[in-house]
């Protein structure tokens, strides 16, 4: 028999490996614990949390992308368009600049109409580009990007244009810290109570075979918007966030490409298609980058992309691939690299 792959119904995947499931769950949690004690400890200040911070939010972009890259395929690289969205709907809520319109809202409605006005048009733009297929849908998602940023920069009047706009400080970083760790925790527990539904069974059967799950009587579209617009909700909600405890948005940092390239990454590194994958994987590639760039400020880029080649050769499972014991080991990733075996998801179970 073929070897569960993270495309397999969960029903199926649930049978295998329960001691590891125990232990990945003991695991998550004691990390939970660690990270919510951590502003207690000595020597931990505002910039630690404000890194740790930044960490949580790159964590929550790539489980997001991975709603929609992983789980049904479609490769988005116009993703951070949702997080720029947010962003600038809560600075412009929240702005009483005199290059802005002087709106004046508290941060708790401005950020979730912010997330709200960034999951509409992602529902809008989705039912429009998911009815194209591959490359196609990730074009056009990057040609979204692109017109929405240039919106933003000519729409002075109401964004401040390329000056940008400033919100009102308020830098309390253990609160945002908090925010964000319960954020992504429930994001997280989301994700994994949403890949054993029926719902997440079908996204996952719209990946391996959308004209199969078609003739089965699943409404695909109507599948992929839904989960296209809570990608795009969940990612504008942590942009107002970002823009808040950030103070300042403007064209180039609210809507810069390297942020979808790092949750593609961040999914790809982790294990794409599985809840764990980009988690560890973001959480990976943050730390990896900040090692770059404090030690190969010239190189870090090239770095960057050598490794997203040793991941597409080497680790086809990402990280989690690693230690799923229904995975493909390392072994027979070289052995295929090298030429002298059949693919890992070619290679046949013990019956």
């Amino acid at each position: 028999m073929k070897p569960i792959t993270p495309g397999t119904p969960p029903s199926i995947a649930r049978r295998g490996g329960p001691r590891l499931r125990r232990v990945l769950v003991r695991v998550s949690v004691g990390l939970l614990v660690a990270l919510a004690v951590l502003p207690a400890l000595p020597g931990v200040g505002d910039s630690v949390l404000f890194t740790l911070t930044l960490m949580l939010t790159s964590v929550a972009v790539a489980v997001n992308w991975n709603l929609t890259g992983g789980f049904t395929g479609y490769v988005d690289f116009g993703h951070a368009a949702w997080f720029g969205i947010g962003a600038y709907t809560t600075a412009i809520l929240m702005s009483l600049q005199t290059n802005g319109p002087q709106i004046g809202w508290a941060s708790p409605p401005a950020i979730i109409l912010g997330a709200v006005v960034a999951g509409a048009l992602a529902a809008a733009i989705g039912r429009a580009t998911m009815r194209l297929k591959g490359p196609y849908f990730s074009i056009a998602m990057l040609g979204t990007f692109v017109a929405v940023r240039e919106i933003v920069r000519v729409s002075g009047g109401l964004t401040g244009g390329g000056v940008g706009l400033t919100l009102p400080p308020y830098l309390n970083r253990p609160l945002f810290y908090y925010i964000q760790l319960a954020l992504v925790a429930g994001l997280v527990a989301f994700t994994w109570w949403l890949r054993g539904t029926r719902f997440g069974t079908a996204l996952v059967a719209i990946r391996e075979d959308e004209v199969g799950a078609e003739t089965r009587g699943i409404n695909t579209t109507r599948l992929k918007v839904i989960v296209f617009s809570f990608a795009g909700f969940s990612t504008g909600l942590f942009g107002g966030l970002w823009a808040y405890q950030n103070t300042f948005v403007d064209p180039d940092i609210a809507f810069v490409e390297v942020r979808t390239v790092d949750a593609v990454m961040g999914a790809m590194l982790g294990g794409l298609g599985t809840v764990a994958g980009p988690v560890v994987g973001a959480v990976v590639l943050f730390w990896l980058r900040e090692l770059l760039w404090a030690n190969l400020l010239d190189y870090h880029l090239i770095a960057q992309g050598v490794l997203l080649i040793v991941i597409v050769l080497f680790l086809p499972r990402g990280l989690v691939g690693i230690v799923d014991p229904r995975g493909a080991s390392v072994t027979a990733m070289w052995r295929r690299w090298l030429g002298r075996g059949d693919p890992p998801d070619a290679q046949e179970d013990e019956p």
